[in-house]
């Protein structure tokens, strides 16, 4: 089954971002999207937030309260090779192509989302391959529930 889109999360600021039926995706991001601490999050080359289902399963089984949108991604994705994603990765989301910027490092506005508040538990230099990414928007578009992800390449 190929990569798609689960859940489009915004928020006026802070975290959780709920789902809304589809979003704009500016170079600056999400239509609708707020940062509390902007010069932490958002911005050109921090536009969109991705973190995957997968991971959130799999820390809902070790015990962490975690749901879709409670970590302030963006686009809640499924069926990515999550290990397999670098710095660089061109992915067409949508209508929109995105570009992976960096892992995101996790801050304590999460810590509602895990068990005993241990938000440092998707901190990229611990476990670089279960973390949230960050991305630039290449090309601006919608974005919605069910939309087809595909990798289309690594560029330097």
């Amino acid at each position: 089954m190929p990569a798609r889109v689960l859940q489009v999360n915004t928020s006026p600021g802070g975290v959780p971002k709920r789902a809304v039926a589809q979003a704009h995706v500016g170079r600056e991001g999400l239509e609708g999207d707020s940062f509390n601490y902007p010069k932490v999050h958002g911005g050109p080359e921090r536009a969109v937030s991705l973190f995957p289902l997968e991971l959130i399963q799999a820390l809902q089984a070790e015990g962490h309260p975690i749901y879709p949108g409670a970590v302030g991604e963006n686009l809640t994705v499924a069926g990515l090779d999550w290990p397999a994603l670098e710095v660089g990765d061109v992915l067409d989301v949508g209508e929109a192509r995105l570009q992976l910027t960096q892992r995101v490092e996790p801050c304590n506005t999460i810590a509602g989302a895990f068990a005993e508040g241990e938000f440092k538990r998707i901190k990229p230099d611990r476990v670089p391959d279960q973390t949230r990414w960050y991305a630039r928007v290449l090309d601006e578009g919608v974005v919605r529930p069910g939309d087809e992800i595909r990798v289309v390449t690594a560029e330097a």
